[in-house]
């Protein structure tokens, strides 16, 4: 014996199945497999991010935010890493890295309008 149910929702199921199913379903599917993903399952698998032990929404986005940030100079210092070989090299990199956040500091400062703040 075989049951056979219709759910009330079976317009709104066809409709997704048909919308997830369409050429541009597919495209979204793989755009996200290929962007999304992969840095949720290294979080998941090697930042240790399998729970979040966190009391409501606004402080597990924090938890969030920090892990994103720390995969992507994880992600930024590896590719530094390749590029520059030399010690001068690694200075320089050093020093440029200063210098910006210098400028980003200055030009943050300045737009607060301190009037206390003088260059160091």
């Amino acid at each position: 014996e075989k049951k056979f149910t219709v759910t009330f929702y079976r317009e709104e199921y066809e409709r997704n199945n048909a919308r997830v199913n369409s050429p541009r379903g597919s495209y979204m599917k793989g755009k996200r497999q290929s962007t999304v993903e992969p840095v949720f399952g290294t979080l998941t698998q090697f930042l240790g991010l399998r729970k979040i032990n966190t009391l409501g929404i606004k402080q597990a986005n924090k938890v969030m935010h920090l892990s994103a940030i720390a995969y992507n100079l994880k992600k930024y210092l590896k590719f530094a890493q390749k590029r520059v070989k030399s010690g001068a090299g690694m200075l320089a990199l050093l020093f440029l890295i200063k210098n910006s956040v210098y400028k980003l500091e200055k030009l943050f400062l300045r737009s607060l309008k301190i009037a206390n703040y003088k260059a160091i």
